[in-house]
């Protein structure tokens, strides 16, 4: 047991060894200290997600991982900022004492606030998944490749990818050729001329996408698995519409229609059905 006097010295000891908040080496210790910490939470959090993620990667995982990770660092942060003195008032006279600067914070706000409640509804309701063939209403089709906590990025072909808002995503009308399954698929058109054998050309159409390396079978509208039949569609101007559903796993999309393109003009060339193409007659008197 200490008497008074040691007591007395062992205190003042104790507060020696202690930094000095107005110290640059408690400025430092505190940065080291939040910086360790935060980047600790990462790779847990990291970790966490990626054995959720083991063997299929989900789109609400993804953009929950997103919004973790900035929580982390967002609340890590704050707890650092917290140990220097004055940094809180500060933020409390700015925002609590100035309304217009306080407004114009929120109107800066508003569409990262969108982007990101819009997420959450992407991710809850999942209108499709990371791998999925989705085609926007403006036309661009493509493979999602990721979510953020502001935007979806969307493979389309080649190295192009679009970035699309997530508040502007959620409203538009999207079409999935992968919805619910991790088979993809598109709607393939072929145009054969008139008076052309319109079964054959059927026939061949199918045979080519039954022996293509990348396509695969896909759920038929009757339930039953499958590779779909060719349909005769419709009277073009000039043509004669052919077209049929292509399914395939995780081949480039425009790979698959190529090779199917490919073959197909071959072999309707080899067996003696035109394939249309659009001219002008031009008249001079």
């Amino acid at each position: 047991m200490l008497n008074g006097k040691s007591d007395t010295l062992f205190i003042e000891e104790l507060r020696g060894s202690m930094l000095d908040k107005n110290s640059w080496e408690y400025y430092f210790v505190v940065i080291a200290i939040t910086i360790l910490l935060i980047w600790i939470c990462l790779g847990v959090n990291r970790f966490f997600f990626k054995k959720m993620q083991k063997k299929r990667i989900y789109l609400h995982l993804v953009f929950f991982e997103k919004m973790s990770r900035f929580l982390i660092v967002l609340v890590g942060t704050g707890v650092g900022l917290s140990f220097f003195g004055g940094i809180d008032s500060v933020w409390k006279s700015i925002l609590g004492g100035t309304a217009i600067i306080s407004a114009v914070l929120v109107f800066i706000a508003q569409d990262t606030v969108k982007d990101i409640l819009a997420g959450m509804m992407i991710s809850a309701y999942k209108p499709f998944e990371i791998g999925n063939r989705i085609e926007l209403e403006t036309g661009e089709i493509g493979i999602v490749k990721d979510i953020t906590m502001r935007h979806v990025v969307i493979h389309t072909w080649g190295v192009q990818e679009l970035i699309i808002p997530n508040s502007k995503l959620n409203t538009m009308m999207i079409k999935n050729d992968s919805y619910h399954t991790s088979i993809r698929s598109y709607q393939a058109l072929f145009h054969i001329g008139y008076g052309s054998d319109v079964k054959k050309a059927m026939e061949i159409i199918k045979q080519i996408i039954v022996d293509s390396p990348y396509t695969c079978e896909g759920k038929l509208p009757n339930g039953e698995k499958g590779y779909s039949d060719v349909y005769f569609l419709e009277y073009r101007d000039s043509s004669l519409l052919m077209g049929t559903t292509v399914y395939y796993k995780e081949a480039a999309t425009e790979v698959v229609r190529s090779d199917i393109n490919l073959r197909v003009n071959e072999a309707l060339k080899a067996n003696g059905i035109e394939i249309p193409y659009a001219y002008v007659n031009v008249i001079q008197k």
